[in-house]
């Protein structure tokens, strides 16, 4: 195939094989550079291809569901097919609301007032009107022009992109699919891409969508026989986030005014549920949920009754099929809430947020995935778990029992197939222990003074990762003021076209929070030292966390190790693994929190992290820091 051998990629294929073989769940610790993509796609390929079976992967992220299409899958067939005389078909499959919808675009659907999102005065409402209509309209044109020419009406198709609020009234959510009675069925984008993945050998989705199968009722991906999970760090997170769900007045009004506009029918109970349940959520602190108040529960019945007569009032509306669709849809937003304020609250986490003033949000989400990711997401089917990061402390316990494998019946194990790279000659870990641990209020005047400095002595090409907002706007600022480099801040553009200046631009700083934490993948001498402010503990008001340490307690674990503890060493590991992305990278990694260092905890997140020398001496890793810059990255 034209690569070169890795006996990390080798035993990773041969692990792989041997699972599928003996349907057997594997967890595989794969580091940077392995080549993890083909490590798991050539036994799968092959497995397919010899007995006829049909593969599943799942990726953390659509850019990589389209990397392994377009890249690293077809390599892959071609040498499947030159070696067993099968070429295989591989198709992606994404959401629905991913693919244009050809009846909305063609006006096929009677849409709601766009603008009702609009804030600010009448006068400031108005303009911002004017300039969307304006700038929609051109968008809608675009799309039209471009659903004559596509092959897939695949967003990720479209260059350039349009904004969320113009996709939206280009796609429908499946709930609003006209399905068989849709004038454009035959040529639905969406309906094919199901179509096509149902007839592929291997299928590549998605983590939320992956979840939606483990957590719904409908099978997805039919006559799957193994699955793939890359960037299993994150499976637990991201079919948790998908399963949420929000109950707030302005959703039940919404839907109200749904209901009325497209099926012609009265929703006044339903409004006043909507104002019982704004009452109920009005006086209640913002966090966890641990009771659920009376008036709350009284408020939801209300609805739930409305919501209820109102369905049967649809039923009975002889509005056209693209409105009764869309009042159906609005209908099963609502009861898809209230069904989940229904399930155990033992088994819920609920919580209230509120995002504007009087708006008080309800959330819902489980508390544990496990169970439906082991038993309908991977079940009796051999499943592979592979990412870079998934050996917690030492031990791959962590996320065996977090995304099911413990709770299937299938045999597991976990191996670690090491890195191409050398940790402790290619990088340094330093420790700033001399520093005062963190408070609350953000960085301290000695960790900006400390991120300035080493900041200097390696000549900028710096990422430097914060666990907040408020701190990384500070380091930025701290940055800006006392250093002459280009400082990148996140939020200034988009996350892709930083990482391209900074990549670009070697004596650059690139400063961001969480979501840089993970997928910035810059090689040579651009990102030559990795700075993180604190160890990223969860937030102590954060009620998912909160309720997941609570109930860790309630079965005899320790809720700050088995949650808290868990969440940071994983954080922790994709930051520093940031710094070496190829066997020529050189660099350092400065932890400015010394409670790695002081605290007992601090030895179980250094063993997940890569095994750089380590070092709390700072003229030792300034010296370092010089000698880098001088060297322009060639020792």
């Amino acid at each position: 195939m034209g690569g070169a051998a890795r006996s990390g990629q080798q035993d990773m294929a041969r692990v792989v094989s041997r699972a599928m073989s003996a349907r057997e769940h594997v967890i595989v610790q794969a580091g940077t550079g392995t080549g993890k993509s083909l490590g798991y796609l050539v036994p799968l390929l092959v497995d397919c291809a010899r007995r006829g079976n049909r593969g599943l992967v799942s990726t953390a992220t659509l850019a990589l569901q389209r990397q392994i299409l377009v890249k690293d899958a077809p390599a892959v067939i071609d040498a499947v097919a030159e070696h067993t005389g099968v070429r295989l078909r591989v198709a992606v499959l994404k959401g629905w609301s991913n693919y244009l919808c050809l009846n909305r675009i063609s006006g096929g659907y009677p849409d709601e007032d766009a603008l009702f999102s609009l804030e600010g005065s009448d006068t400031e409402k108005s303009d911002a009107a004017d300039r969307y209509a304006t700038d929609s309209g051109r968008e809608i044109i675009r799309l039209r022009e471009w659903a004559k020419t596509t092959d897939t009406g695949d967003r990720d198709d479209l260059t350039p992109g349009v904004p969320d609020l113009v996709w939206r009234r280009a796609s429908v959510s499946k709930r609003e699919c006209l399905g068989k009675t849709c004038p454009f069925i035959n040529e639905c984008f969406a309906q094919r891409a199901r179509e096509t993945a149902n007839d592929a050998d291997v299928v590549v989705t998605n983590h939320s969508l992956f979840g939606i199968n483990a957590t719904g009722d409908t099978d997805l991906f039919p006559g799957i026989n193994a699955v793939v999970i890359d960037e299993a760090h994150e499976l637990a997170g991201r079919v948790r986030d998908q399963a949420r769900v929000e109950l707030s007045q302005s959703l039940i009004t919404r839907v109200a005014r749904t209901l009325r506009t497209h099926a012609k029918i009265s929703v006044s109970a339903l409004e006043k549920g909507a104002i019982a349940l704004g009452s109920a959520l009005e006086p209640l602190d913002e966090g966890l949920l641990v009771e659920r108040p009376e008036a709350l529960r009284d408020a939801l019945i209300d609805v739930n009754d409305a919501l209820g007569q109102a369905g049967r009032e649809l039923k009975n509306s002889s509005v056209d099929a693209a409105s009764k669709t869309l009042a159906r849809a609005a209908i099963d937003e609502l009861a898809e809430a209230i069904a989940a304020w229904s399930a155990d609250s033992e088994r819920m986490i609920t919580w209230v947020t509120r995002p504007d003033v009087g708006g008080e949000h309800l959330n819902l989400a489980p508390l544990d995935v496990a169970p439906a990711l082991g038993s309908r997401g991977f079940g009796d089917r051999p499943a592979i778990l592979t990412s870079a990061t998934l050996k917690l402390g030492g031990s791959f316990t962590s996320i065996a029992h977090d995304c099911g494998l413990s709770i299937s019946g299938q045999p597991w194990n976990g191996i670690d197939v090491g890195t191409p790279f050398v940790p402790q000659s290619q990088g340094i870990l330093y420790t700033a222990a001399h520093i005062p641990p963190p408070g609350h209020s953000g960085p301290s005047p000695q960790v900006l003074d400390e991120l300035v400095d080493l900041v200097r002595a390696a000549g900028g090409g710096t990422l430097a990762l914060f666990s907040s907002w408020k701190a990384a706007q500070a380091g930025a600022q701290a940055l800006r003021k006392d250093t002459e480099f280009p400082i990148l801040m996140q939020g200034e553009d988009t996350v892709s076209a930083l990482v391209t200046r900074f990549r670009e631009d070697t004596d650059s700083c690139l400063v961001g929070t969480l979501s840089l934490w993970q997928g910035v993948d810059v090689v040579g001498h651009s990102c030559r030292l990795v700075v993180i402010d604190r160890i990223p503990f969860p937030h102590p008001a954060d009620p998912v966390a909160q309720a997941r340490s609570r109930d860790a307690e309630r079965r005899g674990l320790n809720g700050f190790r088995t949650v808290s503890l868990t969440h940071a060493s994983l954080l922790m590991a994709q930051g520093a693994g940031r710094l070496l992305r190829s066997v020529s990278d050189r660099g350092v990694v400065a932890v400015l929190d010394s409670r790695l260092s002081t605290k007992s905890y601090g030895a179980f997140i250094r063993a997940s992290m890569p095994p750089l020398w380590p070092t709390e001496d700072p003229d030792v890793v300034r010296s370092a820091l010089q000698r880098l810059r001088d060297s322009s990255g060639d020792a």
